[in-house]
């Protein structure tokens, strides 16, 4: 994690100095739970991050102390505890684009019976902060606070698109960087995105994200600078290559017209 994600360097390229290095190696601990889930060791979190171990001793008591990890003495490991929670509720509760597309997202699952979510950057990943199912109980089922990859969901896809060229270059370096032997196919599947949707103003992830899912996205670029990203989708079984292109992909764009609308 900590070998993407160096300490910030201004123009001149050197290290930013106002930048805390403890601070941001504690929030890279709670930030492993979000990659494995469930309960990790100070060993599993050192492996994750890059971090000493005696680094995340310390970072693991103090963020215990505080209430963010709770430690399980029975299984000698730590896990998020309600500190974290009340962080991510005060975050949703208050992101004011949330609550106004709600309304626009609730309709289009009702209408089409599949998963309609509005997701957010979070360094490599996007985050679902809003998913609204539609009438059908195999609907794609994501939780707020579940993660989509940015090079491969439509959801990344969108977002990625819906960025400045300087800006999304500066992501395509970084994803370049973690990527290994995949970054051809990452490369040209953000590429056909950007391509897809100067043609039809959305981009798609047919199989791509996850093989048995079919999905469609669009950016959501907000007065304030921001770029959320709206998806659709859910099991290719229930949405095949043409529902997903010809008619969720356009339904998609009017919503994300209905929400930008408001002034958001």
């Amino acid at each position: 994690m900590s070998d993407i994600f160096d300490m910030p360097r201004d123009k001149s390229g050197e290290k930013n100095r106002k930048f805390v290095e403890a601070l941001a190696r504690g929030l890279d601990v709670l930030r492993a739970f979000s990659q494995q889930g469930g309960v990790l060791g100070n060993q599993d979190l050192a492996r994750i991050t890059g971090l000493p171990k005696p680094t995340i001793s310390r970072m693991t008591y103090t963020l215990t102390e505080l209430g963010y990890l709770s430690y399980s003495s029975q299984l000698e490991k730590y896990q998020l505890d309600a500190g974290v929670l009340a962080l991510g509720y005060a975050y949703t509760s208050n992101l004011h684009v949330r609550q106004i597309a709600k309304p626009f997202m609730e309709k289009l699952a009702t209408r089409t019976k599949v998963s309609v979510g509005l997701t957010i950057r979070e360094r490599l990943s996007m985050i679902y902060v809003e998913n609204c199912l539609g009438d059908d109980s195999q609907a794609l089922r994501m939780e707020v606070g579940s993660r989509l990859p940015v090079a491969t969901s439509a959801a990344g896809r969108a977002f990625l698109v819906g960025l400045p060229e300087d800006e999304r270059k500066i992501f395509m370096t970084d994803l370049e960087r973690v990527s290994g032997e995949r970054w051809p196919e990452w490369k040209e599947g953000i590429e056909r995105a950007v391509a897809e949707f100067s043609e039809k103003g959305f981009c798609s992830s047919l199989g791509d994200w996850d093989r048995t899912v079919n999905a469609v996205g669009v950016p959501l670029r907000l007065q304030d600078g921001r770029v959320l990203a709206l998806n659709c989708g859910g099991p290719n079984y229930l949405i095949n290559e043409k529902m997903a292109l010809e008619s969720l992909g356009p339904q998609l764009v009017h919503v994300a017209r209905d929400i930008l609308s408001t002034g958001v």
